[in-house]
């Protein structure tokens, strides 16, 4: 939708800084990203059925920050727009403190950086939305991060039987 831009919503981050107004977070603090952010303040966030915040819901088309719809990166003076308000695949980001998550910082960032979508998109969607019957037969198609996540859900859920399913040879002894 609008270029160019930097990509990335899946990452592990230490705050170097906040802006005005921030109170949540403070700078050395260990933080997941999350692209469906939450305002505390909607409707959709004060439910417990819905995670669409009306403010920070992703949204792949606006490429700038929402408090003054401005971008926060530059190159040669040309803006280079965020992406789904996290734009991971650098080095530094500018993300609203609705869309993060603090953490324990003896949490290793290399390995729980896949809690800020594929685990708990996976999980989440397994448990929340189709709620599997204890004892049922869940079949999973895609056995990536969010496809393994959900299958740990049909688990936990009580799931009988688990069939996963993926074109990819490489993953069937997993």
């Amino acid at each position: 939708p609008v270029f160019p831009r930097i990509l990335g919503h899946e990452a592990g981050g230490i705050v170097e800084s906040v802006g005005e107004g921030v109170t949540e977070l403070v700078p050395g603090d260990h933080v997941l990203p999350v692209f469906t952010g939450e305002c505390k303040d909607c409707a959709h966030c004060k439910s417990e059925e819905s995670n669409l915040c009306d403010l920070l819901r992703i949204n792949v088309d606006r490429g700038v920050m929402i408090g003054d719809g401005q971008s926060r990166f530059t190159i040669s003076g040309k803006p280079i727009f965020h992406f789904v308000g996290t734009s991971t695949f650098s080095e530094y980001t500018v993300i609203h403190v609705g869309c993060l998550a603090k953490i324990n910082p003896s949490a290793p960032l290399d390995k729980v950086c896949v809690l800020s979508c594929g685990i708990s998109t996976g999980l989440g969607a397994t448990l929340n939305v189709a709620k599997p019957k204890k004892g049922s037969t869940v079949a999973i198609f895609g056995l990536g991060a969010v496809g393994l996540a959900a299958m740990e859900g049909a688990k936990m859920a009580g799931a009988a039987r688990i069939i996963g399913v993926d074109l990819n040879p490489a993953k069937y002894e997993q």
